[in-house]
């Protein structure tokens, strides 16, 4: 054999999985190959939000960070299992990789692309420092159930309504089938320290994953303990996500009634909950759609199993809309450039992100988030609709502190759904909702008030998502003083049809 032997990076980024993961495939064509993962301080700390009426917020709260930790650290385990390893470093992507290629003797580094600008600005960042030293950077587009060469029509003609995207996608596009994990070539041995880490030269992987006050995760208070109220114990990594897709479709079964169920608001199994990983890239959307197929084949096939996978083409219409409007998505008019007299009234947000609206729906929705990093997408709907409709607050604060909370979250996803309840989004018609009629209709028995608004845990049930139609004999029986133990509503409850008699 002769020839010079070939050196590769792989830059994992939100693909955080050895199975179905094109771009690992690829870049293990090469004679060595050497697996990278860099904590990019600009995704933690204080950041400010641009634009009219910037303001500034974490962008990284305790409960996602500690699942991307978890999900490194996993994915640093299952490389050491097939004799690999995972370069962690903490720092800018375009000012490590350069030098981890150099010393690696790497010509080229293979990478995930995707579609928020951010990302893209870092990528391209990444791709001009790489060049300055003659290594080419390879993309590969591994984010969504579709790949983008795939679509009915080219990104920027989709439409702007999800129906029609669906309808179009079901009648003449195909799911690719997802490819195994491959043979990984051995590291290569570095012919000089990088400069910014302090690896030993016989171990890539010998840095550590860095912790929480390393990377800045401090102006929102982590729990002291687990909350045995969360709907799921989130635990980060590609294993604990095929884990999730083994038990909640073959255990436990709850596939058959996803459909159903799905509007619920507590317990681990009303929804599937695969988003953390999925968002991560720790589950591919692909290996879960060959489960759902595989379970049609196997079981049954009937409204719950199409619902799940029509839940994962809305989750690639918003990559796909965020790849054709950039940075108009997360400004304050939307993709509608619909001009809104937004209030930035702070004391009244810090009540709403605090759970001291008064409304004990929307309470519990906002008390749940800040305890587990997690809410349902019913409760999502309803805290959203209260700040941007009901209090016409800026969507873009209430997005910005989802970012910073959800374990799960996905920008656009995130920026997205907001957008679209706001009604600067995806759909023109009026996106409010009336989140007592909500409350009674999806919380029949204020179980989930109850639970995350213990102190309304004595009011009866006909009261309990209306305290403030209690009387003052009431509230003594019951032990809430409205405006004491339990806020007032901030909003006049009037505005609310509720439910009907």
């Amino acid at each position: 054999m002769s020839g010079e032997q070939s050196t590769a990076l792989v830059w994992f980024r939100r693909d955080l999985r050895l199975h179905d993961n094109p771009t690992l495939a690829a870049a293990a064509t090469a004679d060595h190959l050497l697996p990278v993962y860099c904590f990019d301080p600009r995704e933690f700390g204080p950041r400010p939000y641009g634009g009219p009426d910037s303001f500034e917020y974490e962008k990284t709260g305790p409960h996602r960070a500690r699942f991307l930790r978890e999900s490194v650290a996993d994915l640093r385990e299952s490389l050491r299992e097939r004799d690999s390893a995972l370069v962690v470093r903490h720092g800018r992507p375009e000012e490590l990789l350069p030098d981890i290629a150099d010393a690696a003797g790497a010509s080229a580094v293979y990478c995930q692309t995707l579609p928020v600008p951010e990302e893209r600005a870092v990528e391209a960042s990444v791709e001009s420092a790489l060049a300055d030293r003659g290594v080419e950077l390879r993309t590969r587009w591994t984010h969504t159930l579709h790949h983008r060469d795939d679509l009915p029509t080219p990104v920027a003609e989709i439409a702007d309504t999800f129906t029609p995207f669906k309808d179009r996608l079901e009648a003449t596009s195909r799911v690719r089938e997802p490819i195994s994990t491959p043979e990984l070539p051995p590291a290569p041995t570095p012919d000089s320290s990088v400069s910014s880490g302090s690896s030993d030269s016989s171990d890539w992987g010998a840095k550590e994953v860095p912790d929480a006050d390393t990377l800045g995760v401090s102006a929102v208070e982590a729990p002291t303990a687990e909350d045995d109220r969360a709907a799921l114990d989130f635990r980060g990594g590609e294993s604990a996500g095929l884990a999730r897709l083994d038990a909640y479709v073959w255990e436990r079964d709850r596939l058959r009634e996803y459909r159903e169920t799905r509007n619920g608001l507590l317990g681990p199994d009303y929804s599937s909950k695969f988003s953390a990983w999925l968002n991560l890239g720790c589950l591919s959307p692909r290996r879960v759609h060959a489960e759902v197929e595989r379970y049609e084949a196997e079981r049954v096939e009937n409204d719950s199993t199409y619902w799940l996978v029509f839940e994962l083409r809305w989750r690639d219409f918003f990559q796909f809309q965020v790849t054709k409007h950039g940075a108009q998505l997360f400004r304050p008019e939307g993709i509608r450039e619909r001009e809104v007299e937004w209030s930035v009234d702070s004391g009244a947000f810090e009540r709403w992100a605090a759970g001291q609206t008064g409304i004990p729906f929307v309470d519990a929705a906002m008390r749940e988030l800040a305890a587990t990093g997690y809410q349902s997408n019913r409760a999502r709907q309803n805290a959203a609709s209260f700040l941007a409709n009901d209090l016409r607050i800026d969507w873009r604060r209430g997005a910005a502190r989802f970012e910073t909370l959800l374990v799960d979250y996905d920008p656009a996803s995130n920026y997205g759904n907001w957008a679209y309840v706001a009604g600067v989004g995806n759909d023109a018609r009026d996106r409010s909702f009336d989140v007592l009629w909500q409350a009674h209709r999806y919380d029949p028995d204020a179980e989930y008030v109850r639970t995350w608004c213990p102190e309304l845990a004595d009011v009866p049930v006909e009261k309990v998502h209306q305290p403030w139609t209690m009387t003052a004999a009431e509230e003594a029986e019951y032990g809430v003083e409205l405006g004491a133990d339990y806020p007032e509503p901030m909003v006049d409850p009037e505005i609310y049809e509720g439910p009907e008699d």
